[in-house]
């Protein structure tokens, strides 16, 4: 599966701070639960790295 497959699945997404000081990124699809921490300086980075492929997407549908 690739970034630019389709896929028909529903899934569940909870970000929010642990109570050890990361950011936990939580989703839960079918049954399956993935709990990823990220440090926040990392979470940080993702985010940023969030926000430009939001721009690019913006930039793909206007033309």
């Amino acid at each position: 599966m690739g970034i630019n497959d389709e896929r028909d699945v529903e899934a569940n997404m909870q970000i929010g701070p642990t109570d050890a000081g990361m950011v936990r990124l939580f989703v839960e699809s079918g049954g399956v639960e993935i709990p990823m921490d990220f440090e926040p300086e990392e979470a940080e980075e993702i985010a940023e790295e969030m926000r430009a492929a939001a721009m690019a997407a913006r930039a793909m549908k206007k033309r």
